[in-house]
Order: structure tokens, then C-alpha cells, then sequence
């Protein structure tokens, strides 16, 4: 429990104490500005003094953590968590007035001050009151010893800043008062954690100095508190190069990833905490030096993680660079203990490749059935504390893997997904284009590639013509519907491939694109190249082939592992329980997000009880003439669809601009993550900013002249408004168009993800719990803005998705101005906090 007290710096510094200013923390760094304002302070505070021998004066708070090793005699060590400045300030200070008193008045004052609140004279080993940081020891141990090193450095200047300020007369009349406002009428709050206290959140509680202390930061701190006499050494030999080595952030997740190896469960909020009841079980100096020797050579490992180019077998280093790619920090622990595993010599850089294979394999598979997601950090994260220590570290990792429902997909479960599920709606976009670019490095493609100009393109588009509509047709049985059969085909892997012709692409005819793709070194297009036609047939045959090479380029689970594709109802149930009302879906786009067919969804539908299943319809936007209530309900669906506000025209087909299609369908239920944005500035002229130019060179290869200057300028005029730009990190560079970043007080906000394939996305779902717009009513009034520009219809259910317009609007005539407009409202909505702010000092 904390423990806070009011006291004054003779109840501070009396008494056998030591304060130690964590080592190698910020040095001392008060100015003339900070010390002419404490000065004047106490200048006012001994004339009021005078009066009334009880006035004080509140300068602050000290957060203290207590030495572990305290007892109950001896010297009480305490680490200075914050407050440092200003107590090595006040020390310094009584360092002046004792050499002062001690010139003018006698050698009296030296022992006085001294032996009651600079040292503790009877325990040499613990000699000062207050220990400062490393840099600035020798200067202050030079003014308490009051020798001539004494004014140097920022400690020196603070001390002769003092010393000139008493040398005047009319200063050294009022000396003891002086010297009594500041021993006795100072007041601080003095903030002490006990033992178990999570000091970290302490002081990110009551901190508001602007000095944020991360938990490596304290781990370093109490480390140091625990060598009091080998602290240097042990710094210079070990910590320095471990600093050196990695970020304060980098090292907060390196004693995290300590304790994930114990304990899967550990959070990183909890580091600190954590790590210190560890610590606190150590004993002896030798036990902590060996303790930070320790996280010296699992930082080195953690490097090689972070920066796998430095790895040096070819083989680890290629497995390395392929995790980080994906972009999943939750392989750390596993990869961090296989690395530390061959540092120890107990496995060797072949097993420890294969090992990190199997990782990529068991990600990449989870990824093809649609389950890239589930129970995806336990998995990971209980590899170090539950695989099988007498195996092999390979055959180990690849037995956790295989073993219960972790969904790590047999053969069987790939070829499966791939032929029947919707990829392109699973996971994260980079990761789709991750193993598209896998696929093709498969090949052993000698022609370079540039992936970063790469996109995922449709063969059959998402959006077909009369051309397609008749290849499309050709293949339909008779019971079959056009889009239903088209949904089901466009997302799935074997209708995927890489380009850097997107935009010549388009939705132009087989023909034309057969003839584009064949330019392309991509060797994932020759299967496509060599069909005269690409309809049903071709999509499944290529589908059946890149299920073979998936499964020949990335090893399944051990034969212990069951086949997992089962038809995802779940799934199916959990789309249909958050469709909004006003909403309405297709057989189809269901089928697709589950991988099955139309045809069992309406019998699905028909024979169990589902909430919203009457928001079903037929490609085309009419009641199934088979649909019927489960539950035996026998009101007509036309009209309670109607009720809820679904439109119909004069033939029953609901308006198509209230569709919720495959993609949205995979945003309701989180299939698909959001690519969340990087923290880059927007660059100015002549800065070296590769994703905005990136974005800048996608958008001008993949729309036309007018449309990309349009949407150039829109951008710059958003920055003039106050907005800031971040870029995504997929194959195709999104652009964010902020509001506020992150450090704001109410979040990090944006309106708007724009898409250089030519989509301007609103991120009404990102919106929905972002204030102020999680008011819905804010959120439609945005929608209703919108959907002022030339041919934009944003339906009012989708006020919880991300649906959006095409780019091409922007290029027609006052369509950027007026969306600009709409832009400017949202900035000023998301400021509106701003304006009835107060600043507290």
C-alpha cells in the first residue's frame, strides 16, 4: 500500500538515510530560471517567517521506492523514483549556506549541517544522504566535501549560484532565517511505495512533469539500488552495451519476453512488478550481476530478432526476416528461447530454422482456413513453458503445434479452404500479400521483383461486365445464380495473383488482362497466362495447384493433428446477430465468409433458429421463394424488412445500396483486421519519406491524372487545416488522414483511410468508440455529409462498418471542395474538447 506524508526536509534528511538518484538516470539539469524562482520563494518565506514561525511553502512531491534490503537498524536506503532535481537542489543549497556560515561564523555550522542532513557519519560505506546520478557524483561530492571541484558542471553552477546569492549583505544579515525556511519551512509530499507496490504505476499515476519513466527505466533503477558498491563496474561491463544494444522500449519488451518463458500468462503492463519480485528473491551483488550479465545475452538474441539481417547463419537469418515480416510480436518468447537454446548449446542452427519453419508454416495454414485469429496468443506464447523439453527443439516446437485444437491446418484442411474461402477477406492485408509474395518466391523466381510495387490483383473482377457475365454463365447449372456463384469465386486464392498493372488491369475483359499479365515476371501468373478462358474451372484447377505447393512449401502438423475445416455455423451466426436492421446479406456473401455453398446456408437458415435470418436475400435482392421462418412464424419477411427500413423497389428488390457484402460481413465479425497505421509524419520538402512517396506513385499508376491530382491536393489541403497524414505498411500504401495522434488526450482519431486502387474508405466502425464520435448521432450526421457528394449513397446501417466511395468522385467538378468541407466539420468536432481545456501547473 503507498504511503504518503507531508514533511519538510528536516524530517526528509534526519536520521540514518540514504537517497539514491537511480543510476545513469537524467542528470542534474536545473537552470538560472529554476533557481532564481526558488530562490526568490525562499527569500518571501523567511520574511513571512518572521510573523508566523508555522508558514510554509509547498514545493512538490518526492516518490520514493524502499531498498529491499532495509532492516530494522542501520542506514534505510530509498530510490529516488521522482523528485531527484529538486532534492539535489535543496542539498546543494545546504552545501552553500554550511560553507557560508562556516566562513563567516565558524566550524560549528559544518558539523551541524553536515552530520544531520548531508552524511551519515557513522556508516562509511553509506556516507551520503543523497546519492546523485553517475555523472553528476564527483561534482556534488565535491561540494559536500567543500573542495575546489566544487563549481563545476551544472551541479557547480547551481552551487556558485547559491554562494553569490548569500555573499550579499544584505542576504547574509538574514542567514538564519534563511537557512530555518529551508530546513523547516520547505513542505513536500512524501510518496513511499511498500513492498509489493507496482512502482511503475505509481508513478505513471501521479507523474505530470513531463518525465515519463518507462517500467525498463525502474527495472534499471532498482537493479542499480541492489550494487551499491559494484554498480559502476557492473554498468560499464554489462549494462552499457545492453543500452547500447536496444531502445528503452525494446528492453521493456526484452524483460517481458523474461517472463513470458515462466509464466505465458504475464502481461506487459506487469513487467516491472514482476521482475522485481524476482529480483527481490536475489541475495548477494554477485546474484544481481549475474542477473543483469543474464539479460545481456538474451538482449543480444533479442537484436538478432529485431535486426535479423545481423544474424549470421543464412538459414536462421531467412526464417528471422520472414517472422518479422508477418509482423506478430507474440513468436517473440517462442523465438527468443530457440535462439537462447543455441546460445547454449543444446540446439543447433538447423533445428533452430526448422523450428522457426514450423512457426511460419502453423501461421500461414491458421491463416488459409480463416483462423489467423483464434486463441492465437495463448498458442504462441505457451510454446516456451509447454513443449517437450527432451525432444529435439524442432521436433518439440513441431509437436505443440500439432497437439489439440490449435488449428494448425492439415493437408486435407488447405485444400479445402483454398478452393472454398474467401482469402482475401482473412487477416491482415499485408499478411495476404505475404504469402502471395512467399508463393512466388517459391518459384525460385531469378528476375527481381519489387513487392513494394506489388498489389493483390482480381483475375475475375469484383465487379464484372457483360464479358464476364457471359464466361461466368457458361458454367452455371441450371439452379445456380449468377452472383451467388461469382461471391464464392472472386476472393478465393486460386482467382488471386500479384501485379504491378493493377490499374490497366481494372475490370477489363480475360482477353485484355491475359495479355497485360503476360508482360509480368511474376511466374504466379503463368497458370493464368496459358487458359484461353478464366472462369469456374480454371479458378478451381489453379486453386488445386497452389494447394499442392502450399503444401509442399509449408510442412503441415505431425499426423497426431485432425482435420479442423468444419463449416464455421459459428461464424455464420455471430455475421447474422450483429447485422444491422436496414441491412440486408446474400446467401452467397455467407457462404463465401464460412467457405460452403449458398444452397446449405438456406437450408442452414430454414431448419435452425437464427437471429436476423429474414435480412437473407438472393443475389439479386429478393426473398428466396424457399424461405421460411424456423421457428414457425408466419408474418411476411417483405414487410418486417420494410419495417426496418430496407428498401424495395417496384420489382422487390431490396436497394443494393443497403447490401452488406463479403468484406463488410468479415468486418461485423472481425475476420478482417484493420490495417492500423504507421506513426510517420506527413514529409516535407525534400525529406526522405519512402511510404508517402510510395503512396504518391501508386496513386498515380493506378488512377488517372485527374483524379490522383485531386486527391493530392485534398491531402494538402487536410494538412493546412491542422490534420496530419500517416501511411499504411501493406503492398498497397494506404493513406490516414489524422485528426488527432495518438498522445492526444482523447486518442488518436481519423475520418477517412484512403486507398490508391481507388477507394476512399470512412472508418465509421474505427469512429464508433472514438470520441465525440461515438455518439451515433455525429456519426450520421458524417454519413449524411457524404452522401452529398455526386453518387455517393452510404446506407445508415453501415454507420458501424467502413464502407466508402470511389476516388474517381474527387474528379469531378466541386466534388474535392465540398468533401473538404465535410472534412473540416470532422476536424473541428474532434478539437471540440480542446476549446474548454485548462492548463494546471
Amino acid at each position: 500500500m503507498v504511503a504518503a506524508a507531508e514533511t519538510t526536509l528536516q524530517g526528509l534528511l534526519e536520521g540514518a538515510k540514504q537517497y539514491q538518484v537511480p543510476l545513469y538516470q537524467r542528470t542534474y539539469s536545473w537552470t538560472d530560471h529554476q533557481l532564481k524562482r526558488l530562490w526568490e520563494d525562499l527569500q518571501r518565506l523567511a520574511e513571512d517567517r518572521k510573523e508566523n514561525q508555522k508558514t510554509t511553502h509547498f514545493i512538490g512531491s518526492l516518490v520514493l521506492a524502499p531498498s529491499p534490503q532495509n532492516g530494522p537498524a542501520g542506514v534505510q536506503d530509498f530510490l529516488v523514483v521522482d523528485g531527484q532535481q529538486r532534492l539535489t537542489t535543496l542539498s546543494i543549497l545546504l552545501c552553500a549556506i554550511r560553507n557560508h556560515r562556516v566562513a563567516a561564523e565558524g566550524r560549528e555550522h559544518q558539523d551541524r549541517l553536515d552530520e544531520q542532513y548531508l552524511i551519515n557519519k557513522y556508516s562509511p560505506q553509506r556516507r551520503l544522504k543523497l546519492v546523485p546520478t553517475q555523472a553528476d557524483l564527483d561534482a556534488y561530492v565535491a561540494c559536500v566535501d567543500s573542495s575546489a571541484l566544487a563549481g563545476t558542471g551544472a551541479v557547480g553552477a547551481a552551487y556558485n549560484f547559491f554562494s553569490t546569492r548569500l555573499a550579499q549583505p544584505e542576504v547574509a544579515a538574514e542567514i538564519q532565517h534563511l537557512e530555518e525556511a529551508v530546513i523547516f519551512g520547505l513542505r513536500l509530499v512524501s510518496v513511499t511505495a511498500q513492498a509489493g507496490d507496482n512502482v511503475y504505476r505509481i508513478f505513471e499515476s501521479l507523474n505530470n512533469t513531463g518525465l515519463k519513466l518507462t517500467q525498463a527505466d525502474l527495472l534499471r533503477n532498482y537493479l542499480f539500488m541492489r550494487l551499491p558498491t559494484r554498480g559502476r563496474a557492473v554498468y560499464d561491463a554489462h549494462w552499457l552495451p545492453l543500452q547500447e544494444r536496444l531502445t528503452s522500449t525494446e528492453l521493456e519488451l526484452l524483460f517481458w519476453l523474461d517472463l513470458v518463458h515462466r509464466d505465458a500468462r504475464t502481461t506487459q503492463g506487469d513487467t516491472y512488478a514482476r521482475q522485481q519480485a524476482q529480483l527481490d528473491r536475489l541475495v548477494t551483488e554477485d546474484q544481481v550481476e549475474a542477473e543483469v550479465r543474464r539479460f545481456g545475452r538474451l538482449g543480444e538474441l533479442l537484436r538478432l530478432i529485431l535486426h535479423p539481417e545481423e544474424e549470421q547463419d543464412p538459414d536462421v537469418r531467412f526464417r528471422l526476416q520472414r517472422l518479422s515480416a508477418w509482423g506478430t510480436t507474440t513468436v517473440y518468447p517462442a523465438v527468443l528461447h530457440l535462439l537462447d537454446r543455441r546460445s547454449q548449446k543444446t540446439a543447433t542452427s538447423r533445428q533452430v530454422a526448422a523450428a522457426l519453419h514450423y512457426v511460419e508454416s502453423f501461421l500461414v495454414r491458421r491463416l488459409l482456413i480463416g483462423r489467423a485469429t483464434a486463441n492465437i496468443n495463448r498458442n504462441l506464447l505457451s510454446i516456451v513453458t509447454e513443449m517437450n523439453r527432451d525432444l529435439p527443439v524442432d521436433e518439440a516446437v513441431h509437436a505443440y503445434l500439432s497437439a489439440g485444437r490449435k488449428y494448425y491446418a492439415t493437408d486435407n484442411d488447405v485444400r479445402q479452404a483454398v478452393r472454398s474461402l474467401p482469402f482475401y477477406t482473412n487477416g491482415r492485408a499485408s499478411q495476404r500479400t505475404l504469402v502471395l509474395r512467399w508463393l512466388e518466391e517459391s518459384f525460385g523466381t531469378k528476375e527481381p521483383v519489387m513487392p513494394a510495387k506489388l498489389t493483390i490483383e482480381h483475375v475475375l473482377p469484383q465487379s464484372i461486365g457483360p464479358e464476364w457475365r457471359q464466361v461466368l454463365t457458361a458454367d452455371l447449372d441450371p439452379s445456380e445464380d449468377l452472383g451467388e456463384v461469382h461471391g464464392a469465386l472472386v476472393h478465393t486464392l486460386g482467382n488471386l495473383t500479384l501485379t504491378g498493372y493493377n490499374a490497366e488491369l481494372g475490370n477489363s475483359p480475360f482477353a485484355v488482362k491475359r495479355v497485360q499479365l503476360a508482360k509480368s515476371g511474376i511466374q504466379l501468373t503463368r497458370d493464368i497466362v496459358s487458359c484461353e478462358r478464366w472462369g469456374r474451372p480454371e479458378i478451381q484447377a489453379r486453386a488445386e495447384a497452389l494447394s499442392e505447393r502450399i503444401i509442399g512449401y509449408w510442412p503441415g502438423p505431425t499426423s497426431q493433428a485432425v482435420d479442423q475445416n468444419e463449416v464455421r455455423w459459428d461464424l455464420m451466426a455471430k455475421a447474422l446477430s450483429v447485422l444491422p436492421a436496414g441491412s440486408w446479406t446474400t446467401y452467397g456473401d455467407l457462404a463465401a465468409l464460412i467457405g460452403t455453398a449458398p444452397q446449405p446456408v438456406g437450408n442452414r437458415l430454414r431448419a435452425v433458429p437464427i437471429p436476423n435470418a429474414h435480412r437473407v436475400l438472393q443475389a439479386e435482392g429478393t426473398i428466396s421463394l424457399g424461405f421460411r421462418w424456423p421457428d414457425g412464424r408466419t408474418d411476411n419477411p417483405l414487410s418486417v424488412l420494410l419495417a426496418e427500413g430496407v428498401k424495395f423497389d417496384e420489382y422487390q428488390k431490396a436497394d443494393p445500396a443497403q447490401r452488406i457484402d463479403l468484406e463488410e460481413l468479415a468486418q461485423l465479425t472481425g475476420v478482417a483486421a484493420d490495417e492500423l497505421p504507421r506513426r510517420i509524419p506527413r514529409p516535407r520538402t525534400g525529406e526522405d519519406q519512402p511510404l508517402a512517396e510510395l503512396f504518391a506513385e501508386q496513386l498515380n499508376v493506378l488512377q488517372d491524372s485527374r483524379v490522383a491530382g485531386a486527391t493530392l491536393a485534398l491531402l494538402d489541403q487536410w494538412t493546412a487545416l491542422g490534420g496530419s497524414l500517416l501511411y499504411g505498411s501493406a503492398a498497397e500504401t494506404s493513406c490516414f488522414l489524422m485528426a488527432r495522434e495518438r498522445g492526444h488526450r482523447d486518442g488518436d482519431i481519423w475520418p477517412a483511410t484512403v486507398y490508391p486502387s481507388g477507394k476512399f474508405e470512412v472508418v465509421f466502425q474505427h469512429l464508433s468508440n472514438r470520441h465525440p464520435f461515438d455518439d451515433v448521432v455525429l456519426r450520421e450526421q458524417l454519413r449524411q455529409r457524404l452522401n452529398q457528394l455526386p453518387g455517393v449513397d452510404i446506407a445508415a446501417a453501415k454507420l458501424t462498418l467502413r464502407p466508402g466511395f470511389p476516388l474517381k468522385v474527387l474528379g469531378q467538378a466541386g466534388a474535392a471542395e465540398t468533401l473538404l468541407g465535410h472534412l473540416q466539420w470532422f476536424y473541428e468536432q474532434a478539437h471540440v474538447s480542446d476549446q474548454h481545456s485548462t492548463i494546471t501547473v
